[in-house]
């Protein structure tokens, strides 16, 4: 009686892939573990094909998280600004802060590699020249966006890692260390440890921007 003989897997080229795909998969291996996460050896595991197959679409990682950053920013709404100049500043700043509060993997390219995404500037036109409109020089007024932009960032970096401590389900050793203070070395802390994570669970973004701008401001 005869053997068979068992198949050979199939050798050929891996599949094809659209640029599209490549960009979709992309966005959820970030947004899944974050920008560290990404590397073209996982990313090509995701599509189906290999790293090279990839580099026909984008010539590395950095050039793959700049077309991410645009197509976000390209979707993203703008909305109409008030004449008054303070008033545009802070709106602007607000609509910042909306459209990147939850993304916050795109805050993380932003801050991690110093990528901008064009479509993104107009957030920083409308900051820097209503602070020019308030009178601020070009130069103060591009330090008044920095400043805007660092409180901004690390406004969304902290909330977004808090909820991923939140979803971990167990107490935090932030928790831990305000559930035992001293009341003798630490008397204002300890009359208030107990309502610390909820006080410090307040969205409380607007008040502080306002506080910035004033500071910021002639």
């Amino acid at each position: 009686m005869a053997q068979s003989v068992p198949q050979r897997p199939r050798v050929g080229r891996p599949p094809r892939i659209s640029r599209e795909e490549v960009l979709a998969a992309a966005r959820r291996v970030v947004e899944e573990g974050g920008v560290g996460s990404l590397t073209m050896r996982r990313l090509a595991a995701e599509v189906g094909s290999t790293p090279m197959a990839l580099y026909h679409h984008v010539k590395d990682k950095e050039e793959l998280l700049l077309l991410l950053l645009d197509d976000y920013a390209a979707g993203l709404a703008r909305p109409a600004l008030p004449e008054d100049p303070r008033e545009r500043l802070v709106t602007a700043a607000l609509a910042m802060h909306d459209a990147l509060a939850g993304c916050a993997w795109v805050v993380e390219v932003l801050v991690a590699d110093d990528l901008m995404s064009d479509a993104g500037l107009w957030y920083a036109e409308n900051i820097v020249d209503a602070a020019v409109a308030c009178g601020l020089t070009p130069e103060r007024a591009v330090h008044a966006y920095r400043s805007i932009w660092y409180y901004t960032a690390g406004e969304i970096i902290i909330r977004a890692a808090g909820r991923r401590r939140a979803a971990d389900d167990r107490p935090t050793h932030r928790e831990r260390v305000f559930a035992d203070l001293d009341e003798e070395t630490l008397p204002r802390l300890a009359s208030i440890g107990g309502r610390w994570a909820t006080l410090t669970a307040q969205d409380t973004y607007r008040q502080g921007l306002e506080a910035l701008v004033e500071g910021l401001l002639p």
